[in-house]
């Protein structure tokens, strides 16, 4: 055979649990995506700001994608696992059966899901204590970490969930546990939600501090006292029962996981953009932040040094790419906002049976109702006197307020289609000017950026693309394979694997540019207008605050 035997070909499975769903790919070592499934997952909202599901169901969901995306290829060809989830915080007795997470005592709903707001006395409680492991999330602890959640649990929840448990992980943490029996702890999920550090471990004083002693009495058992680097290999990878369930082989990798953000960060951040004309091409990684876009929407810088950025998490060594130290800004709704705003407009029932009726998505149809009614300007230009302050679940960064509200000025009597396209033109907008405050707030404490990487289910979205590098005045780098987070998740299995010698060298051979979007700099003068009415926006939120609690 001439050439000689080609060598079989080796394929990773990333596994993704998200807000909604679970998705899984097949990827191959060159980072191309070759099967793709999804399934969803239940959500409960028992009351308003308490969010739960069940870690049951988020592994049928799992099983279900991966036995998909692996039908008909040679299960020997499958080297690695690896999965990303979102950082909800899952709950097990100590025969590791699920414990209720809620006042109904319904044990199948034993997940904390992240955008969970219940803990609000809790977190402030926390904050109160000016601990020195606060420095380490940007000053203030978020109400979406666990610590207050897990106090919550111990004061509300004492008899029926707390004095039962024996386990809470993070769920990415949680997925690795049911793949391979191994309880040790991802550093990326201990380090971003649970105070650990990198270098010292957990600091005692602080549980002691906050109320939650009981850890330290049993040397951290039960939240996690072995952890790993993420894409270390767990274990004796998957176990046989696992194994059946997933629909893959005994004894596969299985790498420690990532926090979905991070997995995504991983997917796009070391893409090799030569060829492309950008300022990045000559600077090093450091130059790049990652915004991965759903839900809500998280923004990744990673640095040499720490840099300590007010309002911003981190910063956190090696939590998503080794060696380096993590900053994390973040949106808490960003996608959840986007739906929230064109939803709940008198114009939707319209604006759906006329997108059904092109066989177009909703948002498809706002962008090309957008390009009809711009007329010659350009397209941004029709929110000039519509402004819109997008803090509708609180403030993640960088001014970590989770009391801030969503504001919209520039309302007429108007609620047509076109009424509707431009209050979602000036919430897209909104998103994008919150990132350029979390860009230039990160840049204020020392770090450089010159480029973002976009990806997420908003990166999909051509206007909310081009908005970011408008607004920020950035060109935006987007993935050849959309689906970057689950390329993360398959580095991960990569990684564990031993096929490549460092995240670094994955990183690099598996992710790639797809496409390259540029900021009109001829539109710069008006959207530093709109960035400077958004400021005075959260400006006068705060005096209107101070004038009601005013005695």
């Amino acid at each position: 055979m001439s050439g000689g035997e080609q060598k079989p070909k080796r394929y990773y499975v990333g596994v993704d649990v998200g807000t909604g769903s679970v998705r899984a790919a097949l990827v191959d070592q060159s980072g191309v995506l070759l099967a793709f499934a999804d399934h969803p997952i239940e959500k409960w909202e028992p009351q308003f700001n308490h969010h739960e599901q069940s870690s049951e169901d988020i592994w049928a969901a799992c099983c279900v994608v991966t036995k998909k995306v692996v039908q008909g290829i040679d299960l020997n060809q499958i080297r690695g696992l690896g999965f990303d989830a979102t950082c909800s915080l899952v709950v097990l007795d100590k025969e590791f059966h699920p414990l209720p997470v809620n006042h109904e005592g319904d044990s199948r709903r034993n997940v904390i899901m992240w955008l969970d707001h219940r803990a609000v006395s809790q977190v402030n409680r926390i904050n109160e204590t000016k601990h020195s492991v606060l420095q380490y999330v940007g000053g203030v602890m978020s109400v979406e970490m666990q610590a207050p959640k897990l106090l919550w649990l111990k004061e509300n929840l004492r008899e029926t969930c707390w004095d039962k448990a024996g386990h809470f992980f993070d769920l990415p943490d949680f997925l690795s546990w049911k793949a391979t029996g191994v309880t040790a702890r991802s550093l990326c999920s201990l380090v971003c939600k649970w105070t650990y550090s990198a270098e010292k471990g957990w600091d005692d004083s602080f549980w002691k501090m906050v109320g939650l002693e009981d850890f330290v009495a049993d040397n951290y058992s039960k939240i996690g006292n072995q952890v790993l680097p993420p894409g270390a290999s767990l274990g004796n990878g998957l176990t046989p029962e696992a194994a059946r369930d997933l629909g893959l082989l005994p004894g596969i990798a299985v790498a420690a996981s990532l926090i979905d953000a991070h997995a995504g960060g991983l997917g796009v951040i070391g893409a090799d953009v030569r060829g492309h004309g950008l300022v990045c091409e000559g600077q090093p990684v450091t130059s790049r932040l990652a915004v991965i876009c759903g839900t809500s929407s998280c923004h990744m810088g990673i640095s040499k040094d720490p840099i300590f950025v007010p309002g911003v998490w981190g910063p956190y060594f090696s939590a998503m790419v080794p060696g380096f130290w993590l900053n994390e800004g973040g949106q808490s709704v960003t996608g959840k906002l986007i739906d929230h705003m064109v939803q709940g407009h008198a114009a939707f029932p319209e604006l759906q049976a006329k997108a059904t009726a092109r066989c177009q998505s909703v948002y498809a149809y706002l962008n090309s109702h957008l390009d009809l009614i711009k007329k010659a300007q350009p397209v941004g230009f029709l929110t000039v006197d519509l402004h819109v302050w997008p803090d509708f679940h609180g403030n993640r960064s960088p001014l970590a307020d989770l009391t801030l509200k969503g504001m919209v000025t520039g309302l007429t009597l108007s609620q047509d289609l076109d009424d509707l396209a431009i209050l979602y033109l000036a919430t897209v907008q909104a998103i994008a000017l919150g990132t350029r405050f979390i860009k230039e707030a990160m840049e204020a404490a020392g770090h450089s950026i010159s480029t973002l990487f976009l990806c997420g289910g908003l990166s999909k979205n051509p206007l909310f693309v081009q908005m970011h590098a408008d607004i920020t005045g950035m060109p935006v780098v987007l993935s050849q394979e959309v689906e970057s987070v689950l390329v993360g998740a398959a580095i991960l299995g990569a990684c564990a694997s031993g096929d490549f010698a460092s995240v670094q060298e994955a990183m690099a051979k598996m992710s790639k540019v797809g496409k390259v979007v540029f900021p009109r700099q001829e539109d710069k003068k008006y959207y530093d207008k709109k960035y400077q009415v958004f400021l005075k926006l959260v400006e006068h939120q705060m005096e209107y605050l101070a004038i009601m609690n005013d005695d």
